[in-house]
Formats: structure tokens, sequence, C-alpha cells
């Protein structure tokens, strides 16, 4: 029920705006206003040490502003908006209306997606129960990997891939043993050096890979020479990303059921200390621009569904976009 509005003195306006006096405990206030969470569960979304989190949330709870519920060992915390006092729920509401359109938050809500999907629930009762133990004894024997491995089954062995920006090969070691080749490209010797070095260190073969020196945006490859191409995390590095996407269609073939380019990269963020610290050339890629960037270069159709972030990832939320000639 709302409690009722009370005038507020000065000095208690300055007390509970100091208690609201750090970024982290706004967006603790916002997370908690959607969904009741443990502390475990909050520094996952926000991202923070738990020991920060604890902190953060005794001033919360000190100050009345969120509640606290014990279930056994655990205790779940959560912000029940007409239950606060009047003082404090005039100025949060104040203070909620006031954020607008924010990366930071952007990401806190879609951890905060991702740790609910992991929660077991009472609703799915028995069977969610089973499931629950059998990925974890699953994990315990055979890893957490092995899924998407095999997944890629689904690719046409008969294909030729070209893996634009292919670093240490992550990407060119999963497809490798599924297709008829995979041409690994990169500008740089000592990461071509160092993917197949990769390759030969984790026990695979390089017989069906062709490492290949060479410039995104003049691809040393003939036109119509690959089935499909993958981009993964390299588009943010290069002064004009149209440029490769442009390259990547015109080697591409669609005579065979490919003609598709996947790429992976991050969603639109304000995180500008990756220029400067990592030699990002662009801060992401929103929606439109993708889209641009995909019809410029000729490309009929694409699809883009947006990647859900590991819940211990500390990154920009990421998009995997496949463009089909």
């Amino acid at each position: 029920m709302t409690q009722p509005h009370h005038p507020i003195s000065s000095q208690m306006t300055v007390e509970l705006l100091s208690q609201l006096g750090d970024a982290v405990r706004i967006r603790m206030l916002r997370v908690l206003e959607q969904h009741e969470l443990s502390v475990g569960e909050l520094v996952k979304v926000l991202q923070i040490p738990q020991s920060s989190g604890s902190r953060h949330l005794r001033v919360l709870s000190d100050g009345g502003w969120v509640f606290k519920r014990s279930a056994g060992p655990a205790s779940y915390y959560r912000v029940v908006i007409d239950d606060l006092p009047s003082e404090h729920r005039t100025i949060w509401v104040t203070i909620r209306n006031q954020l607008g359109d924010d990366a930071t938050l952007a990401e806190d809500d879609r951890r905060l997606r991702s740790v609910l999907a992991e929660r077991m629930t009472d609703s799915a009762a028995y069977f969610g129960r089973v499931a629950g133990a059998w990925d974890d004894v699953r994990g315990e024997l055979f890893g957490s990997g092995f899924t998407e491995h095999a997944l890629l089954g689904f690719v046409n062995p008969s294909w030729v891939l070209a893996d634009l920006g292919c670093g240490t090969g992550n990407a060119t070691e999963l497809l490798s043993p599924w297709v008829r080749e995979v041409i690994a490209i990169d500008r740089s010797p000592a990461m071509l050096d160092a993917a197949r070095s990769r390759l030969l260190e984790h026990g695979g073969s390089v017989e069906r890979i062709r490492f290949v020196e060479g410039d995104l945006t003049k691809l040393p490859i003939p036109d119509a020479s690959v089935d499909a191409a993958a981009c993964v995390l390299v588009l943010h590095h290069l002064e004009s990303p149209i440029e490769a996407i442009m390259e990547a269609r015109r080697v591409l073939r669609t005579d065979n059921g490919g003609g598709m380019l996947l790429v992976v990269d991050m969603c639109r963020h304000d995180r500008i200390e990756y220029k400067h610290a990592m030699g990002h050339l662009h801060l992401g890629f929103d929606d439109d621009e993708r889209e641009a960037m995909f019809r410029e270069a000729g490309f009929s159709s694409v699809r883009t569904h947006k990647l859900r972030p590991g819940v211990e990832a500390s990154g920009p939320s990421l998009f995997a976009a496949v463009a089909q000639v």
C-alpha cells in the first residue's frame, strides 16, 4: 500500500540523497525494482565484486530503500515502490525518471535477463530439477563446449569458408573439421603464426587450412571463390568496415548453397576508453549502421540476433548478423 506523504526536511533530503550518492547504488535500485535478487545475482548483473555489492546494499538497506527476504540460508533484496516511505519514493521516482537511455543500464538489463534465465524456478517442478542436475553432471563429464562444436556438423562439407581477420584462429579451429577448406586471412603475419601454432598445440590438423596474409579491404582471393565467410570481432578495428563487407560480398559464391557472410561484433556502446586502450576505431554498431552497410555492399537480406552475454562477461553486448547474397 502506498505510504502517505509527509513533509520532508532539508536535512533529511541531504541524508537521503547522500545514500544514493553513488552510481552503483542507483543501478542497484533500478535493477531491484525490476526483480528480487540475491547478493550473488545482483553483483553478477552489475559486474562488481561481492564485497562492494554487500557494502552498497548495506547502505541502501539501512537507509530503508530496499527490502530483505530470507529463504533458508539465502537472502533476497527488492525495491517495492509502493511500500517505500513517501520521501524515499518521491526522490527515487524523480531520479529514475531522469535516467533516460544509457548503455550501462541497457547492459544491466541484458545481464539481468541472463541471470534470471539461469534460475531453477518452482514452476519447472520435477523436470526443471532433473534438467538442472543433468546439466551439472554433463558439464562435469564432458565440459560445456561440445554442443556448439557438434552443431557445426550442419555446415555443408563441400564448402570453402573464409575466416576474415582470423586472429589466433578460434573460428578457423572450430570450422576446419567440418568443411573442405578454410582460408584464414589476417594482415598480421604474427597472428597467422599464432593461429597455426594454436591448431597444432590443440592436436588439430592444418591440412584443410590455407593461411593467407592480406588486408580485409583488398582480399587476396578471386571473385566468387568461397561459399561462406565469417568476420568475428574485427569490424570495429577497421577504418572502413563497409569496404571489408563489400570485399566479402565480392568473394562469395552462390552456386553451392552458400553466399553467406556471418559478422559478430559489438553493439553500439559508450566505452570510449576502448579506443585508447585497445585501438578500437568504432564503438560498436547500431541496427541502422549494420543495415546500411550490408545494403550498400549488395546483400539481399540480413538476419541479426543479439547474443545473450555470459554472466561473467564484462564487455559490451554482441550481435550476430548473417547476410545473404
